[in-house]
């Protein structure tokens, strides 16, 4: 509350028009905010920040410590992580973040621009507001519905209404006990504090405000009248000539561009490493530039100022548009001197630039949406406008069904994959290989082409599956009493995609067959070396609880994804196990599986056609948006030699045949040592050392990973066990197709070994003197 000891801010609309800002002795008030006219009927001033980066442009680097000390103010004042951090848009989008990353909490800013398809999981007004309409669209609406403190941040609380009607509404989702509202100013008078204690009392809750600090605007009789005709009388803009030259800025940028869909705190780790990498691409030439966000999209704008003001030789400034109409009058003691006007690009009106129509060589204008517009009128204001696009991300559609993608029937698995079906993506094995063993490229950027078997491998195939159906379907019926007795009748499965995917299949058959249980499939990826895709995890979290979540492999070799999902899994959601449930467990690597024999599972004789006509997963930031899932593709045109029915059938078929076997046999497994001991590891090391490859992941151990070596990489040799036998009759064939030498090793731990060529070049030479191809 105001009291005696109290200073008043003065400028040109205090001493034209008797508008008083008043601030508490010791507070910095005056260095927060200037007031400035506005073309707004319903409220006739405007406090106009100085630290922000909105109306005035400022340091980017006292933008963002300003912002991490009001987030450093309400740590103060909470004894945990907030549930969530909301700003306020437009004008709070880039505070908010801040605050959120000085908590270390998850964020989410509301927003005026809407998404096709995508419902608002809740809407408030602004009254006093240009625009009043404020959506909530979080990606996941359980992120509203969190209990613990809410944190609401916003550049000034003037009367405190907007952040009441948040509340009220956050309170008709999920009731909560406390909300706290982080200000930069608190600018309320007494009744309007009253009313805040009044509402909350009302809505069941408490309401704490945190601010930098405090005041009081008050004006004369007559203010608004005065202040409307002074505005109505300043010239327009007069028309200025286009001087600069565009250039366009390469994408770096890799992460989520805003917390329109929420944004957690991995993303703020992400977005640092991404604002490096693209100020690494922006080149002005100074000295004054000027970085420019466009209306909602101020924070990956002001890591890249930031990233910029790092360098010698550059005066660096950030501002950002806007959509509110300022009075800009060139007289001292005015905080807005200078307008650029401009159309919006949805066709909603006109927006506005002020101060930055002179005084800056380089302006990096940093872009979520298109505007040519925006672009016209910056190129009066500079000699070098350089143009920076950020993907738009957007909610990840829904999941991915049969018969729209892949061969699958709809209720049998739903993928949480991006379809890249029209994308062209596949390189000859060979450039693959040499491209993933120079470092060129991540094997999961690209796709190998699809390699579509001979008629005597396909017949192979089929004489396989009527061989081993039963021994599977004994397998699959063990697996998945194991997982149901460790998640109960609640399990979610989730297959790796895309070997795990038939298995997770015939795992949900399982369960209905034989417990009338209708388990939720679904199907992600995981890339090695770069963990599992953490949008589909969001995904599993926003609908399932992720303590009933069971991932879901056809089987391990020397166990590179059961590490890497657990490593993944920790670093993503702790909320999810790690816990891997395998078909064949031939590496000893995990504690659930159906066996730990290394025999033929037909599934790995073949690619895309006995897996739905899907490809592997792809994770390429070149064709997949942040706030994508993986990608991958429908083989369609592969519909004549699909074959994915016919594996699921013939399994299916064998489960009235084992099911006594299982029901006696899973009970005992359970209660067994099934402590894994990572033989298989231990097995594929010494071969790397014996062979003088040094390097694990060219060592492919078992008959599902050989044949898939000999499907999609390049061999060098593969390793049989002498009395392997007739399972190996398909690896034999490949083998002699494609010309590479089959060693026999009496002590081989696994019926068989694929080893990729290290160090593999077209046309090199190998060890034993072939040419690698």
């Amino acid at each position: 509350m105001i009291d005696s000891e109290c200073w008043a801010v003065t400028g040109f609309v205090g001493e034209r028009f008797g508008v008083t800002l008043r601030g508490h002795d010791g507070e910095p008030l005056g260095e927060l905010v200037q007031l400035a006219l506005r073309r707004n009927p319903k409220r006739a001033h405007l406090l106009v920040s100085t630290v922000l980066g909105k109306h005035v442009p400022v340091d980017p680097r006292s933008v963002h410590e300003t912002g991490l000390r009001l987030g450093r103010a309400v740590a103060g004042r909470v004894d945990e992580p907030p549930a969530l951090v909301i700003g306020y848009a437009e004008t709070a989008t880039g505070l908010g973040h801040c605050v959120a990353e000085a908590l270390g909490a998850d964020y989410l800013h509301s927003t005026r621009r809407a998404i096709d398809g995508l419902a608002p999981a809740g809407s408030f007004v602004e009254q006093h507001s240009h625009a009043t309409g404020h959506l909530l669209l979080p990606e996941d609406p359980a992120l509203l519905s969190r209990s613990g403190v809410v944190v609401l941040v916003d550049d000034e609380f003037s009367t405190g209404a907007t952040a009441l009607n948040t509340i009220a509404e956050l309170q008709r989702l999920c009731p909560r006990a406390r909300y706290v509202i982080a200000a930069l100013v608190d600018l309320r008078t007494p009744i309007d504090r009253e009313r805040t204690l009044d509402t909350a009392a009302r809505l069941g809750t408490s309401v704490e405000v945190v601010s930098l600090a405090s005041g009081a605007v008050s004006w004369p009789d007559g203010f608004a009248a005065q202040a409307a005709e002074f505005v109505g009388a300043q010239m327009d803009v007069p028309q200025r000539v286009a001087r600069a030259d565009v250039i366009e800025v390469p994408a770096r940028w890799t992460a989520r561009e805003s917390g329109r869909h929420g944004f957690t705190p991995d993303d703020q780790v992400a977005a640092r490493a991404a604002a490096a990498a693209q100020a690494g691409a922006v080149m002005p030439t100074g000295p004054a530039v000027l970085v420019l966000g466009a209306e909602e999209l101020m924070y990956a704008p002001l890591l890249i100022a930031v990233e910029l003001a790092g360098r010698d030789g550059l005066d660096v400034s950030f501002s950002s548009s806007t959509r509110s109409p300022v009075l800009a009058v060139d007289e001292p003691g005015y905080p807005i001197r200078t307008m650029l006007r401009f159309a919006a690009h949805d066709g909603t009106g006109t927006r506005y630039a002020y101060n930055i129509a002179t005084g800056f060589d380089d302006i990096v204008v940093v872009l979520d949406t298109d505007e040519p517009d925006l672009i016209a009128v910056l190129r009066t204001a500079c000699d070098r406008l350089h143009v920076v696009r950020l993907p738009s991300s957007r909610p990840a559609p829904p999941a991915l069904r049969g018969p729209a993608f892949g061969s699958y029937a709809a209720d049998e698995v739903a993928w949480l994959l991006t379809d890249l079906s029209d994308v062209a993506l596949e390189a000859p094995i060979e450039e693959r290989e040499e491209a993933v063993q120079s470092g060129g490229a991540h094997y999961a950027e690209s796709l190998p082409i699809e390699y579509q078997p001979s008629a005597e491998y396909q017949a192979l195939f089929a004489a396989a599956l009527d061989e081993t159906a039963e021994r599977i379907a004994h397998a699959v019926g063990v697996v998945t009493e194991l997982v149901l007795d460790a998640r109960g009748p609640g399990a979610v499965l989730v297959s790796l995609a895309r070997a795990g995917t038939p298995i997770g299949i015939l795992m949900r058959r399982w369960a209905q067959r034989e417990h009338n249980l209708d388990l939720p499939h679904y199907a992600v990826s995981i890339v090695r070396g770069r963990g599992i895709d953490k949008v589909a995890l969001r995904h599993l979290a926003a609908h399932h609880d992720p303590a009933q979540v069971m991932f879901v492999d056809g089987w391990t070799g020397k166990g590179a994804i059961a590490r890497e999902l657990a490593a993944a899994v920790r670093e993503a959601d702790p909320r999810f196990s790690p816990q891997l449930a395998v078909l064949a467990d031939t590496g000893s690597c995990v504690s659930l599986y159906g066996t730990r024999a290394d025999f033929l599972i037909p599934s790995a004789c073949l690619n895309s056609t006995v897996s739905g006509l899907v490809s592997r997963t792809v994770r390429n930031d070149r064709v997949i948006a942040p706030g994508r899932f993986d990608g991958a593709k429908f083989y369609k045109e592969l519909a004549f030699a699909d074959v994915s029915g016919l594996f699921l059938d013939a399994i299916s078929a064998r489960f009235a045949a084992v099911a006594d076997e299982v029901a006696r046999d899973w009970p005992k497994l359970r209660d067994s040592d099934r402590t894994p001991t990572w033989s298989g590891w231990a097995a594929v090391e010494q071969i790397s050392a014996k062979y003088g490859i040094n390097n694990v992941n060219l060592v492919k151990p078992g008959v599902g990973e050989t044949t898939r070596v000999l499907l999609r990489r390049v061999p060098w040799r593969v390793l049989v066990h002498p009395d392997a036998g007739a399972e190996l009759r398909h690896v034999l064939l490949l083998a002699t197709q494609r010309g590479v030498p089959v060693e026999e090793v009496p002590d081989l731990p696994y019926s068989c070994v694929g080893l990729i060529h290290p160090a593999y070049t077209r046309g090199a030479t190998g060890a034993d003197g072939r040419v690698a191809r």
